[in-house]
């Protein structure tokens, strides 16, 4: 059972998400108000009290990214000037995360930007999934639970009994994450190299491992234009892999051309989670959605509870 100072609130980006983990906790998602003036500037207040209480607001970011950043900027700051004691971000998908160093002169680094933002507006505690690099972690003033979904993936996997099956992580940034999920389905284990001569631009030029006759399973964090992954599932093709090639990644940001590409690139079945909610358009028959409610609804009441959330994931 949870305290009465636990409470829910959402913000616009993903509200079907902010109700499915009530339910699962068994409380109601807090009203508030969120409205635009005519200048288009955002207000947003909480109906109710929040004085003293444990508040976790959930706000994903989707293609309207800088809309979704604002309106949490502004609710955590109407809720902090309200007295609740902790305000908990709950951000499945951390939006600006890929700009995480300066890769050449004079580059922003905006994954450490949206952190301090987040610090100045009154958070003091953020859960997301699969944040895109792990550094990241460090560049937050205050605790980050950067959760994983490789379990939820390897739970649906196992169900399809595959055999002669290879993970295969599209760069080497995702080789630890991938080399867990392999594990977990007793499969082997292989990396792409890419390179990338310009934005949402890949180019895989090795593959290192064994996938000749082979079904693999390409495992990322996130899916944005599918150049990598189409352009990766091409190259495992021409390694010698049979046609069973799935794609499991857990953000569909699926920018245009995304959608197009993927079902031109036949994937026996592309799996996703609901981190990012997708409209109709988005949706495709190869595509699986697997939620990630009852993982940010076990996380959120053992911090409540203050125990342990590395045993959640």
């Amino acid at each position: 059972m949870l305290s009465n100072s636990f409470k829910i609130f959402s913000g616009s980006s993903h509200p079907e998400l902010a109700e499915e983990i009530a339910k699962l906790l068994r409380v109601k998602v807090e009203p508030i108000v969120l409205k635009r003036f005519a200048s288009n500037e955002i207000y947003a207040k909480a109906e109710q009290t929040v004085r003293g209480s444990d508040v976790y607001i959930i706000q994903t970011c989707t293609d309207r990214v800088n809309e979704d950043l604002m309106e949490l900027f502004i609710l955590i700051d109407s809720l902090k000037r309200s007295f609740a004691e902790r305000i908990h971000i709950v951000m499945p998908y951390f939006g600006y995360a890929r700009q995480d160093r300066v890769a050449t002169p004079r580059e922003p680094i905006t994954a450490k930007l949206i952190a301090d933002l987040l610090s100045a507006a009154g958070a003091d505690h953020v859960v997301t999934i699969s944040l895109h690099s792990d550094q990241e972690q460090g560049f937050f003033n205050f605790p980050v639970d950067n959760l994983s979904c490789y379990k939820l993936f390897a739970s649906y996997f196992k169900k399809k009994k595959l055999d002669d099956l290879v993970v295969v992580a599209p760069d080497t940034g995702a080789t630890k994450m991938a080399k867990r999920f392999a594990d977990l389905l007793g499969a082997e284990l292989a990396i792409l190299h890419k390179t990338r001569p310009a934005h949402n631009v890949s180019e895989v030029t090795q593959v290192v491992g064994d996938v000749t006759d082979k079904t693999c399973i390409l495992f990322d964090d996130l899916v944005d234009t599918a150049g990598t992954v189409v352009n990766a599932k091409e190259a495992l093709l021409k390694r010698g892999a049979n046609k069973d090639v799935y794609l499991a990644a857990t953000h569909a940001v699926f920018s245009d051309p995304a959608v197009s590409r993927l079902k031109a690139a036949k994937f026996a079945e592309v799996v996703v989670t609901n981190s990012i909610p997708l409209t109709p358009e988005k949706m495709f028959p190869e595509l699986t959605v697997l939620s990630v409610a009852p993982l940010l609804s076990k996380t959120m009441h053992n911090v409540h509870k203050k125990k342990s959330v590395s045993e959640v994931y």
